[in-house]
């Protein structure tokens, strides 16, 4: 093959899958997206209980974060298998304001264990693949197991379906983009039968619709507990809850000069700033990676195609690039993402240096979080669409940050002149009570 030939193959080919994806993009405007990251292993906030004689009691409904320690799938895990969690947000004590207890009844790092209940593989492209995990006991250090009773509530950025008794529904190979790109494929080429090596190609770069329930260690659950839990002790919170009065003082400064919404390159305003990060580049870094987040990548031609490939075959891209946003006039000095196995849900945010540090000389960093929670697509604009509730994102960001054990404390504090709605520089809605989210890492003053 000359090299002519060559380059018009490869012509060819990158017309295709550029036609694939604009087909894809086209579909999906009737097809609404549906709905992990490693860690390391962390201490448990407290070693050992204060008051072991005291008695606290959960009540029903409350929630348990949880983060995955055991992988598991419906084509690799086997019924009954035993799993483990281990607690990512620490409980609130109940009675701590009457008794003068500690304020936390369950510690960040403590675990729990259970089995998987329910385990059916997709045995055809018309089943789904069903799976549920049951976790039916809480270790506290210092104590004795305690047996809890309870359901799955929610699995973080997972494409499959939850049901309210906690079973898990996966998806269709037939409710994919992939299949549905393929299909689209497959009749262009019953019309132009001249493109079949070119649409061979293609189909090979799209792969195959991967219907399986596969959760890897790092997955961010949520447990509903069904019946009031008794807790013996409590434990001393992680970190504290008030920052140091010179930190704030600082903190309130910057908030009074700074922007209060990044934009758009053009100009147009967008997210709002709802957290501030006290710390060096390297302790942000390390802490993000703990909690299992990933550092986007920058746009370039291999970062596109992969996302679009990811977007098509339902998968996760876990440094899936960002777009640029502006804040003092400037993109992003750093971003990170944190993602399961759909490219539609992922927690993501910007961070930029604000030229103001604490006297000791440390970085204070203004963040915008958001939660992509599908994929919004209408003239002019494709992109991802957000969940309109930030301050769950910023209550999202600090949890994870505090369970990586490098926080000193964390304080909602409301800036001059608090937002509370708004637009995203893509024409998305979202909300705040205005508060802004300081996490200043330990020795950062």
């Amino acid at each position: 093959m000359g090299l002519h030939d060559a380059k018009g193959v490869r012509a060819r080919r990158g017309s295709v899958l550029r036609l694939a994806i604009t087909i894809f993009l086209t579909l999906s405007l009737g097809h609404p997206a549906r709905a992990g990251a490693q860690t390391a292993r962390r201490p448990v906030a407290a070693d050992t209980a204060n008051s072991p004689g005291a008695s606290n009691t959960l009540p029903a409904n409350t929630l348990l974060y949880l983060r995955l320690e055991t992988p598991v799938s419906t084509t690799s895990s086997h019924l009954l298998q035993p799993i483990s969690a281990e607690v990512v947000r620490q409980v609130p004590n109940p009675s701590a304001r009457t008794t003068g207890a500690y304020d936390v009844a369950i510690p960040i790092g403590a675990q729990v264990r259970g089995f998987i209940q329910t385990l059916i593989p997709s045995s055809n492209p018309s089943d789904r693949a069903e799976m549920m995990l049951r976790f039916n006991r809480l270790d506290l250090p210092g104590h004795a197991p305690e047996r809890i009773v309870g359901h799955l509530a929610g699995i973080e950025n997972a494409r499959e379906t939850l049901q309210p008794n906690g079973m898990i529904v996966g998806v269709l190979a037939s409710e994919m983009p992939v299949s549905l790109l393929e299909s689209a494929l497959s009749k262009f080429g019953k019309t132009h039968p001249q493109a079949g090596t070119e649409l061979q190609s293609a189909q090979h770069w799209l792969g195959q619709a991967d219907t399986a329930i596969s959760y890897p260690a790092g997955t961010d659950l949520v447990y509903q507990l069904d019946a009031p839990l008794p807790i013996e002790g409590d434990f001393p919170p992680a970190f504290a809850d008030t920052l140091p009065k010179g930190t704030e003082q600082e903190v309130h400064a910057m908030l009074a000069r700074a922007p209060q919404r990044v934009s758009s390159k053009t100009g147009t305003p967008g997210d709002p700033i709802n957290l501030v990060l006290i710390g060096s580049e390297q302790q942000i870094e390390t802490a993000f990676r703990l909690a299992g987040w990933s550092p986007a990548e920058k746009i370039n031609h291999q970062s596109l195609w992969d996302a679009a490939r990811a977007m098509i075959a339902d998968q996760g891209y876990h440094q899936a690039p960002l777009s640029n946003l502006y804040l003092f006039g400037r993109p992003e000095d750093l971003a990170f993402e944190k993602m399961l196995n759909t490219m539609a849900k992922r927690h993501h945010l910007r961070l930029w240096r604000s030229g103001f540090r604490l006297p000791a000389g440390t970085d204070l960093w203004l963040a915008a979080g958001t939660h992509d929670d599908g994929i919004d697509i209408h003239p002019g604009v494709i992109s991802h669409a957000i969940d309109p509730d930030l301050d769950a994102e910023r209550s999202k960001v600090g949890a994870d940050m505090a369970a990586t054990g490098m926080v000193a404390a964390e304080q909602l504090v409301t800036p001059p002149h608090p937002l509370s709605r708004g637009h995203t520089a893509t024409g998305g809605t979202w909300k705040t009570d205005g508060r802004i989210l300081v996490i200043e890492f330990k020795n950062a003053s």
